[in-house]
């Protein structure tokens, strides 16, 4: 029998580091007292407007830059329809047809058989980039059997970062956003503490034969740590392989991870991109950004975002803080890693 090749790919949502929303002036505070920061626009009182924060915008070319990205100057804002109790709108302010960033990579470096001292350097491709809003919390009562809402984190900003599906296993998929986190961090665009859910990874997992098409894929949601992050791709790639090998079907399902028994549980039908209605966000114009070039010369220059100026201003990316810790120092490539 062929072996059966795995195929992951990752959807990553960062929380970016801002003191107010996306769209409003609401503060952004982890554990605040609930739906004590919320304002008109954040529960879609009749009447309230957008306003795009700057900040965020700079967190996403910031970030998108660091990955290799190509930088859209003009990029769109969608709304995807979704019924939930935590989206007060009834839809969430997205990029669907044109995102801020698209086409970059991330490099990050994997160990062979646990062994720190044999390292490999492995690449995933970076689909895009877009910017979008937090849904609120909804908190499930069993003992009173009521749904209890919080809107605090309703309107926050995210990046949401979507990578194809270059990886093969667990191990390489946690190493890929151990790595993005330490980017992150560097950057200051987002602090990407998956324990306040700052960064939060769905992992789409799928099986073939080498020369088949790829086979249906699951998504894993929500997944919170990177340990659990390993473990719920590798129990996904064996559930999937076992199924098949018993001459069953793998559905196209979201499901769940439960961190407790080591397994994912399915969740719901995946839905079609046709239940989300997308249409363009009418009280949004194109966002458009500029570079040295295209920036004119009468221009405020606190009205604009240049993408030039951001990009002098990267700090030194993990990889190459690691590499100038073994030229100085003459320590090993794998110490350098710990220290990072």
């Amino acid at each position: 029998l062929a072996p059966w090749i795995p195929v992951v790919g990752l959807e990553i949502h960062a929380q970016i580091s801002s003191n107010s929303k996306l769209f409003s002036g609401s503060q952004v505070q982890f554990a605040a007292p609930p739906n004590s920061l919320v304002s008109f626009f954040d529960a879609s009182l009749p009447g309230t407007l957008p306003v795009l924060n700057r900040r965020c915008v700079e967190a996403a070319v910031m970030t998108g830059l660091a990955l290799n990205c190509h930088i859209n100057k003009k990029s769109l804002f969608d709304r995807k329809h979704y019924f939930y109790a935590d989206l007060p709108a009834g839809y969430q302010i997205t990029q669907q047809r044109v995102p801020i960033a698209v086409n970059g990579s991330l490099s990050y470096s994997l160990c062979i058989d646990n062994k720190m001292s044999q390292m490999v350097t492995k690449t995933v491709r970076i689909k895009q980039i877009q910017l979008e809003q937090d849904s609120g919390k909804s908190l499930h009562d069993d003992t009173r059997s009521q749904t209890l809402v919080d809107l605090n984190r309703a309107g926050v900003g995210l990046m949401e970062l979507v990578m194809e599906p270059d990886m093969c296993c667990g191990e390489e998929a946690a190493a890929a956003v151990r790595e993005l986190q330490l980017i992150l961090q560097t950057l200051g665009s987002s602090q990407a503490v998956m324990a306040e859910g700052q960064l939060r990874v769905d992992a789409n997992v799928s099986v073939h034969h080498p020369g088949e098409p790829y086979g249906v894929r699951t998504e894993v949601k929500n997944i919170n740590s990177i340990r659990f992050l390993a473990k719920a791709i590798d129990y996904e790639i064996q559930r999937q392989i076992q199924e098949l090998g018993n001459g069953g079907t793998i559905l196209n399902e979201t499901r769940a991870f439960d961190s407790k028994l080591g397994c994912t549980i399915p969740m719901r039908d995946k839905e079609g991109k046709q239940d989300y209605r997308f249409m363009p966000e009418p009280n949004l114009p194109p966002l458009i950004l500029y570079d040295a070039k295209s920036l004119p010369a009468n221009m405020n220059h606190q009205q604009v975002i240049n993408i030039d100026w951001i990009h002098e201003r990267l700090p030194d990316l993990p990889s190459v803080k690691r590499e100038k810790l073994v030229e100085q120092y003459g320590i090993l490539p794998e110490h350098s890693f710990t220290l990072l």
